[in-house]
């Protein structure tokens, strides 16, 4: 069996969709383009298809990432071309490669995102930014489907900087998992006048290993040959 790892995006609308809804629209795209799929034994057998780390519902993406098996070996980039023309508008196969070594889950270490914040003032920004950067720890609340919990929002941000139009965001994937709007929640804790008038737009521009001045992805190696 050879195993694929593929990057995958979400665009505009497409943002809307659903982790479920993307895995049915990602099985269909592989029977239209005809991909020789490796299937899971029993009673009920399915594609061998492992997902890693996906973004939340209404998070923009361009750094998800899955793995495949086959049932015979096929050429990444042919496969990534098959795919890529069988997906709907909006998701989008960026690269195909042979599995990493070590496993995907080993190379997502962290995540880099933008938070778009159009309605707060750059010097509010600043403020907030410089206030979060300061505190020890900051403990926010979510509602998880364990319930509700409390969690330091500061302990995973590895680097938070102010960029045009909102936050760049660096953060480590740890359990419980710190999210964006987490980061969001805690600024509005540490910096009273920090008050967006609308839901800010999040992006994942990347995924993988901080080396301390940025993220290495994990198909670097494979590029670089």
């Amino acid at each position: 069996m050879q195993k694929l790892n593929v990057r995958y995006a979400k665009r505009g609308r497409a943002r809307f969709t659903s982790h479920r809804d993307f895995s049915r629209a990602f099985e269909r795209a592989l029977r239209r383009a005809g991909i020789p799929m490796a299937y899971s034994s029993g009673f009920n057998p399915h594609p061998r298809i492992s997902f890693a780390n996906a973004a939340p519902t209404g998070a923009a993406t361009e750094a998800e990432y899955l793995e495949i098996g086959l049932r015979e070996r096929r050429d990444p980039d042919a496969v990534r071309a098959d795919l890529a023309a069988a997906m709907p508008d909006g998701l989008l196969i960026l690269d195909v490669v042979d599995a990493v070594p070590g496993g995907l889950a080993d190379a997502l270490q962290t995540s880099s995102w933008h938070i778009a914040l159009p309605d707060v003032p750059p010097a509010v920004l600043g403020r907030a930014v410089t206030a979060f950067l300061a505190a020890d720890a900051i403990e926010v609340e979510r509602m998880t489907k364990n319930g509700l919990r409390t969690f330091d929002a500061r302990a995973a941000v590895l680097r938070l900087r102010q960029s045009a139009g909102g936050l760049d965001l660096v953060s480590a994937q740890g359990t419980p998992l710190v999210r964006p709007d987490d980061v969001v929640a805690a600024l509005r804790k540490v910096a009273p006048d920090f008050a967006p008038g609308q839901p800010p737009l999040l992006t994942r521009t990347a995924q993988g290993r901080w080396d301390g001045d940025r993220i290495v992805g994990p198909f670097e190696a494979h590029h670089d040959t």
